[in-house]
């Protein structure tokens, strides 16, 4: 993956746990190795279809100035964060961050926290049988699309199918979104359960109605397995109100256990 590298770039701003370091500051320096494709920019030679390293430089520095944390991995992760959404051609960074002369009693030239965030490619199934399906569906999209650490990429039409399980129930309204994101899996099952929380999801019977059920489809081409959550989730490929929207967005997707594409595995169904 190509890359831009910023080394050093020095900023004086206010991070550190002592109430001195927030008032006094300090000198700090950042680092950041940022991926994205340049392969367009550098054919064209056009500034456009990049990212301007100076506009990052100022980001950085305005970020760094405007806001204080007292630990630098919380300086890292949220300035990472920030400049992910502000900088949308971006598909991974490390950033380091240094503290010369580190308040800690002893001789030494800086500590620094170095951390490394990426973009994930993720697929999810959408289903509701009670209530207000298509309103609990769409919510739940809207949520997904304006968290920050995610981004929505494709959703499926809502298709209605049977109830699946022995559990007599109405019919679900089902779809499936392809999303961008930055939570590892174990924070995006978080995240979608307490969507499904808000949305007053009760978990009683097993296959029972819902009024939201969000599930991880895909993570990437990993493959989990956990006590919390396993990927890719176990029953997708027996299941028509699955296959059948998740094959409308990505029917090259390939199935890291079975190595089929999803529009194989739905044809054969």
């Amino acid at each position: 993956m190509d890359k831009i590298i910023i080394k050093n770039l020095e900023i004086f701003c206010n991070h550190g746990v002592y109430k001195e370091e927030n008032i006094l500051g300090q000198k700090f320096l950042v680092s950041a190795s940022l991926n994205l494709d340049t392969r367009k920019a550098g054919i064209t030679d056009s500034l456009e279809i990049s990212v301007n390293y100076a506009s990052v430089c100022s980001f950085i520095n305005d970020y760094m100035k405007a806001h204080t944390f007292k630990l630098l991995e919380a300086a890292a992760e949220h300035l990472i964060l920030a400049l992910f959404a502000h900088f949308d051609k971006l598909l991974a960074i490390t950033l380091e961050i240094k503290k010369p002369w580190a308040p800690i009693g002893l001789p030494v030239d800086y500590v620094s926290v170095e951390i490394s965030r990426k973009w994930h490619t993720a697929y999810i199934a959408l289903g509701s049988n009670m209530g207000d399906k298509l309103g609990y569906l769409e919510n739940a999209v809207s949520s997904i699309k304006n968290d920050v650490n995610c981004r929505l990429l494709k959703i499926s039409d809502f298709i209605i199918t049977e109830p699946y399980g022995p559990v007599e129930q109405d019919d679900f309204l089902n779809g499936c979104i392809m999303i961008q994101t930055l939570y590892n899996p174990n924070e995006l099952l978080a995240f979608l359960q307490h969507l499904e929380s808000d949305a007053n999801r009760i978990r009683e019977i097993h296959w029972g109605p819902r009024t939201l059920d969000l599930d991880i489809l895909l993570y990437d081409d990993i493959i989990l397995d956990s006590d919390d959550l396993i990927i890719p989730h176990p029953e997708m490929h027996k299941r028509d109100f699955v296959l059948k929207p998740l094959c409308q967005i990505a029917p090259n997707a390939v199935h890291p256990l079975y190595k089929l594409r999803i529009k194989d595995m739905t044809d054969n169904k």
